[in-house]
């Protein structure tokens, strides 16, 4: 690995560590959050993990599609591991299959 490579993964860490921290910081500041603010930061999750998973999903071929079709469907029923393992269960597969 190049010498910059332990620095940036330290300072992702860094900058990772702090936003988590700051934004415990400020929420303890201002008590229990409104309702609507405390759902709002639930879905925040999933909103990220939609705006990283859809442009797999139109943009490459029918083995991720599918695989995160799948995904989804075990998602609604399964743990968020169960979702992950077959995902990528289905996705090898697939690719193996389709080519």
């Amino acid at each position: 690995m190049h010498d910059n490579t332990y620095l940036i993964i330290l300072a992702c860490a860094v900058v990772t560590y702090t936003t988590r921290i700051g934004g415990h910081m400020v929420l303890s500041r201002f008590g229990s959050p409104h309702y609507r603010v405390e759902a709002a930061l639930e879905a925040v999750p999933t909103a990220v993990l939609t705006a990283l998973v859809a442009p797999s999903l139109l943009n490459q071929g029918p083995a991720e599609a599918i695989s995160i079709l799948i995904a989804g469907v075990v998602a609604l029923r399964g743990s968020l591991m169960m979702s992950v393992a077959a995902g990528l269960v289905s996705l090898v597969a697939l690719r193996f299959v389709l080519g």
